[in-house]
């Protein structure tokens, strides 16, 4: 077999590859919060037919033998890498009960329901936690209130935050960015009244007239308030149910995509330290309160990309045909 259709067969497989990649990304052009992905290719193996060498002198000095330089053969292309372009989208306005954060970071979603206690003096015990919790973080805030009171967003997940210590007048958010917890309505006590203390997860949830989350990420709410009396009475009264988590990581690109416009940090991922803070403190990125970050796919670069890469496919099955007649021609050699 000749090494020119090895090398085109190779060359063929890393081309089908990229289309793969630029095919995803053309898909999601209007996805919300999606981020493209860069294929590059690397070169195979080689064949060192003849090694270098540095040449030969005499005693004196003087050359007797030149140096010569190594000849190899090389084997086609593979896969080099697929890197992701975190780089921020446009915000789209759409209103409602949604939020894009205005710079880097990333919501915190999970499936499950449960309570995770963050050192924020300590970077390194933050990250084994958060790694150990298997957070699905997402740059879609579409949010909205489940049957249970819960903050939930596009996929269902619970979206994590921190508690107020107080749901009228706070002073403070989850013992100082210490505890983060799924984000929910208040609860009702067993007369039917509100109960204005951060929720224990417990009990039924009152029923929101209405809900907001302002740029500072702070989420607030409408409820009708009941007051046993005598005489009985009904008033609308707002209250503030936290602040949203917002994740920052040292090396975001080490995050894997898992679908559903999410991501994972699991324990043995490259992305290095990992911070969940309020929206607004530090260097943490603000919010845009109804607002949805667009796909940051370029569909000029991508159909560019397309083009020469499908030129690149042809070539290489241009080299396999010609490496067949070559090898017929060889066949037809003894008749």
């Amino acid at each position: 077999m000749l090494r020119a259709m090895d090398s085109a067969v190779a060359g063929l497989r890393a081309h089908q590859n990229k289309l793969d990649v630029i095919g995803n990304n053309i898909a999601n052009v209007n996805t919300f919060g999606f981020k493209s992905q860069a294929y590059s290719f690397k070169d195979a193996m080689y064949q060192t037919s003849r090694t270098s060498s540095g040449g030969k002198t005499d005693t004196n000095g003087n050359g007797i033998i030149g140096g010569a330089n190594p000849a190899q053969y090389g084997y086609g292309s593979l896969t080099g890498s697929i890197a992701t372009d975190f780089t921020s989208s446009t915000p789209t306005y759409v209103g409602g009960f949604n939020a894009a954060i205005n710079g880097s970071g990333f919501f915190i979603t999970s499936s499950s329901n449960k309570k995770v206690v963050l050192d924020p003096a300590d970077i390194r015990a933050t990250t084994a936690v958060l790694k150990k919790s298997n957070f699905a973080y997402t740059r879609v805030g579409q949010f909205s209130v489940d049957a249970n009171g819960y903050i939930v967003d596009a996929n269902h997940n619970f979206v994590y935050g921190f508690q107020p210590d107080s749901l009228t007048e706070p002073t403070k958010y989850g013992d100082e960015g210490k505890d983060l917890v799924p984000l929910r309505a208040p609860e009702l006590k067993a007369d039917g009244t509100v109960d204005l203390t951060p929720p224990s997860f417990a009990n039924r949830a009152a029923q929101m007239k209405s809900i907001e989350i302002g740029e500072d990420g702070i989420i607030k709410g409408i409820i009708d308030l009941k007051t046993l009396g005598p005489p009985a009475q009904i008033t609308a009264t707002s209250i503030v149910l936290g602040k949203v988590g917002v994740a920052s990581f040292q090396n975001q690109e080490g995050l894997s995509k898992a679908g559903n416009n999410t991501f994972n940090a699991g324990v043995g991922d490259n992305t290095g330290y990992i911070s969940a803070t309020m929206p607004g403190e530090g260097s943490t990125s603000t919010l845009m309160a109804g607002y949805l970050e667009a796909s940051n796919v370029d569909l000029a670069k991508e159909f560019s990309d397309m083009i020469t890469t499908q030129r690149g496919f042809q070539a290489n099955t241009k080299i396999i045909t010609v490496s067949d007649e070559v090898l017929q021609d060889l066949v037809n050699m003894k008749r």
